[in-house]
């Protein structure tokens, strides 16, 4: 790996901010495209906590502390990219469900989606069917539906019946998860994918940008 890139990949395996923020500004003084550092820092760092968090040697804090470190890079990356026009690997709207107020692993999931590559929309918390449905008609190409409570599980049902009538069903693939989640539900339902975790729901979209 380019000497550059390094402290950017490490910072972000061992969570940390600063060292992640100052080794992008190192590097782009050292006049490496930010594509780079995107393809070849910021995205394998974060396959490799994913890798890590899968292998239990990473737990959700380890997972939160990196794609902050992460997210703090991006940030200066960002208007780089835009102008140098590269483009996300794919957009992804994601929000907790009607009813449910939840967002710690919502959140992960945002910030493992956009470690892959993604252009994340985030909803928030308590989305109506409607919003997702307007998310599919901006051009989403992936819809995240989360969920804590049991109880609020059904509103995923109701999110996929209204993206069906909305007509955007073959536009959109739709990705469940959630402590109560199941594979099974999300069958059910006519999901096209579960995630368990953070990790895996990236892993996801990226099999269905592939």
């Amino acid at each position: 790996m380019d000497e550059n890139l390094k402290p950017v990949y490490e910072a972000i395996l061992e969570g940390d901010m600063g060292g992640a923020k100052n080794g992008v500004q190192a590097a782009l003084a050292a006049d490496v495209p930010a594509a780079d550092l995107l393809h070849k820092a910021l995205i394998p760092a974060m396959g490799e906590v994913g890798r890590l968090f899968e292998d239990g040697e990473y737990f959700v804090p380890e997972m939160l502390i990196a794609a902050r470190a992460m997210k703090a890079g991006l940030e200066i990356l960002k208007p780089l990219l835009v102008d140098s026009g590269v483009e996300p690997v794919g957009k992804v709207a994601i929000g907790t469900v009607k009813g449910d107020l939840h967002d710690i692993g919502k959140n992960l999931v945002a910030m493992m989606m956009e470690g892959a590559g993604f252009e994340i929309m985030d909803l928030g918390t308590d989305v109506s069917p409607e919003k997702f449905v307007e998310a599919a008609q901006n051009g989403a190409d992936i819809i995240g539906l989360s969920a804590l409570l049991t109880t609020t599980m059904p509103s995923m049902e109701t999110t996929v019946k209204a993206i069906v009538e909305a007509g955007l069903r073959d536009q959109v693939k739709i990705i469940i998860g959630g402590a109560p989640v199941t594979v099974e539900y999300a069958q059910r339902i006519g999901a096209d994918g579960y995630a368990s975790d953070a990790s895996q729901a990236a892993s996801l979209a990226k099999g269905f940008m592939a």
